[in-house]
């Protein structure tokens, strides 16, 4: 009997089998009825039998084995990529799910041999199977991490957001002890407070910013018309008074008015010089140039230092993404490398563009926003 044939003729034995081992998967399977336990498998094994039915050509079988098979039409999910993200909402972890395809194959395949006998099975038969139990699993490994990424972005994000207050409340106490003048151990301690406070902000605020984008919602704006000529020189000035011994220049030439967020580019700005500092020559200036023409505002961020090797450059924007000299992913500067990451959304979230290039030189960050604002 050919084996897309013995799949349906008896479905029922096979998901008996599959239930059984399903139940073993604690502790998610605990308190599993049947129904939830077999899930989709009749129709995850139902697609099987129509792939094995259906006529397939060596080419077709070839672009299978690479990925690259057929897409059910009007279909949103298949049975596997359904089967995954209800098997991680019921708590089953990666290798769980992947032991439940692995003993399916397994007990298909024995089940099948074993009606089979004394004749051959058909060897045809057995490496499609196989290929369509890989593709099944692939398609429910997509998808079920995908969940996780989900829902553990959700979990970093109000995680985040609840963590706000006790912060704030923390940051009040110390500016409170910092007013008292009662004396020099006790202003020191709430300097210490106000410092690890500030660091501690930031990096909530780059995880909130983070998780929004990985939710698909995008960085955050309200944009107002501003003079980002005079909002650029305040936040160089908070930059200048963290790093006195930098030497930070400003230029600014034509009309830099312009309908935007200007908390979010200052916020912008900032990453970029940071980044600048860090990197760049030590007792060379960072420079800062802003140009506006009727049309966009234009502003560079350049620094003096080694030259970013074009590998590296093409993923500087990438989330957590460092160069071979920062292994670290979190470092003593309070950095998780998401500044540049963010740089990129918040110019993307204003209709705008941000690039970059380097030579032995300099390194310069290119930032272009349209002057009316984001697009609706």
């Amino acid at each position: 009997m050919r084996l897309a044939d013995f799949i349906l003729r008896d479905m029922e034995s096979i998901l008996v089998q599959w239930e059984a081992f399903a139940a073993t998967l604690l502790p998610a399977a605990a308190e599993m009825k049947s129904l939830a336990l077999r899930d989709h498998a009749q129709q995850i094994l139902e697609a099987v039998a129509k792939d094995l039915a259906t006529f397939q050509s060596r080419e077709a079988q070839m672009d299978k084995s690479l990925g690259n098979g057929p897409v059910a039409l009007g279909a949103p999910e298949t049975a596997a990529q359904t089967h995954a993200v209800l098997r991680a909402c019921s708590g089953f972890d990666i290798r769980q799910l992947a032991a439940e395809y692995r003993a399916l194959r397994a007990s298909v395949l024995r089940l099948w041999m074993d009606d089979c006998a004394p004749g051959q099975p058909f060897i045809d038969d057995v490496i499609r199977f196989n290929e369509a139990i890989d593709q099944a699993l692939a398609e429910s490994i997509g998808f079920f991490s995908g969940q996780v990424d989900q829902a553990r972005n959700l979990l970093l994000g109000m995680l985040g957001h609840d963590m706000r207050s006790p912060l704030q409340t923390i940051q009040m106490t110390a500016s409170y002890l910092a007013a008292l003048n009662a004396g020099a151990k006790v202003s020191e301690a709430a300097a210490r407070l106000i410092n690890s406070g500030a660091r501690m902000q930031a990096l909530l605020d780059d995880l909130l910013d983070f998780n929004r984008t990985n939710l698909g919602l995008g960085i955050n704006i309200a944009p107002v018309e501003v003079d980002l000529t005079r909002l650029f020189a305040d936040e160089l000035d908070l930059v200048r008074a963290a790093h006195p011994d930098v030497r930070i220049d400003l230029e600014a030439a034509g009309e830099l008015r312009g309908v935007c967020d200007g908390r979010r580019l200052q916020q912008l700005l900032g990453n970029l010089v940071l980044n600048a500092i860090k990197y760049g020559a030590p007792n060379e200036p960072v420079r800062v140039t802003m140009t506006g023409d009727p049309q966009h505002i234009r502003f560079d961020v350049s620094n003096t230092g080694p030259r970013i090797e074009p590998p590296a450059l093409e993923l500087i924007f990438d989330p957590l993404h460092r160069g071979a000299n920062q292994a670290n992913q979190y470092d003593s500067d309070g950095n998780l490398g998401l500044g540049l990451y963010i740089a990129r959304e918040i110019a993307k979230a204003h209709g705008g563009e941000i690039a970059a290039r380097s030579d032995e030189q300099q390194t310069t960050f290119s930032v272009r926003l349209p002057r009316v604002g984001p697009p609706a």
